[in-house]
């Protein structure tokens, strides 16, 4: 066991995100004596329905739609031993152009100083040693993921805490790999680098940039559950009908972008909290 004072955040956009991306890490540190803090940026109101039913559709109801999604948030982190839940709050503004980005409230229509000063207060509670978010560009362009990184490196500059923090990302080859495994499975993948469309953008990074691989194939069925928890969003089945096993095999290394660190750990690394301890 490790000593109780490490601890790392998460701050992702919306519930279920947690479960993909960091899903793995957040169990297997858990596992290890590590206090993890998931911070929910938005309450998730844009996705789908009960019966997949999509937003503007009839029987949308964004807010019911929202505590749905907040009860399967809080099943994940039951799964995944999550310490602490902390939600901001802010409406889900949807994807990029949806009505929703500038509706009063939602998380895209948010001054960055404010959220982030929001953000702050639970950095300065917690005092992270590790924190996780999106690069840049959310991963995928979604306007949410764009606005928590900007969000958590603001907060991160006003409070000075973390020792270390990371970008989520993905190699390509894993997302070659994933990409073959759901056309196995009769799924028409829509992302067009994996389909070989050099004139869009490929997704993640070249496997010799990336800086940190972390093991977390122990922790593959927490993952799994954690994300049959948000069964109500259809586009995790097609996840989850991999079955555990090939679920785990696929998923089962999460790999980050190291973007700030004051312990001069070497690269590459296979442990967030390489060099504190």
């Amino acid at each position: 066991m490790v000593d109780r004072s490490l601890t790392l955040m998460a701050v992702h956009a919306h519930p279920d995100d947690e479960a993909t991306g960091t899903g793995g890490v957040l169990a297997r540190y858990a596992a290890e004596g590590v206090t993890t803090v998931l911070v929910t940026c938005t309450d998730g109101r844009c996705g789908d329905g009960p019966g997949g039913v999509k937003p503007g559709e009839p029987g949308h109801d964004p807010v019911a739609v929202a505590a749905m999604r907040r009860e399967e948030l809080e099943a994940s982190c039951a799964a995944l031993k999550v310490t602490h839940l902390e939600l901001l709050g802010y409406a889900d503004s949807g994807m990029m152009g949806w009505p929703g980005n500038d509706a009063p409230g939602s998380f895209w229509s948010t001054p960055i100083t404010e959220a982030a000063n929001r953000l702050a207060e639970q950095i300065r509670r917690y005092e992270p040693d590790v924190i996780v978010t999106y690069d840049e560009n959310g991963f995928y362009g979604h306007p949410d993921h764009i606005q928590a990184h900007r969000v958590t490196m603001a907060a991160v500059a006003m409070t000075g805490v973390p020792a270390k923090v990371y970008w989520t990302t993905a190699p390509h080859s894993a997302m070659a790999a994933f990409g073959e495994a759901l056309r196995e499975l009769g799924v028409d993948w829509a992302e067009a680098e994996v389909a070989g469309d050099d004139a869009a953008p490929q997704l993640g990074l070249p496997d010799a940039e990336i800086t940190t691989w972390v093991d977390v194939r122990a922790f593959g069925g927490q993952k799994y559950d954690a994300l049959a928890a948000h069964a109500s969003q259809s586009e995790n089945i097609q996840f989850l009908r991999m079955g555990k096993e090939r679920f785990t095999e696929l998923m089962g290394v999460e790999t980050f972008l190291r973007v700030h660190d004051t312990t001069g750990a070497p690269l590459p690394e296979d442990d967030l909290f390489a060099g504190l301890r």
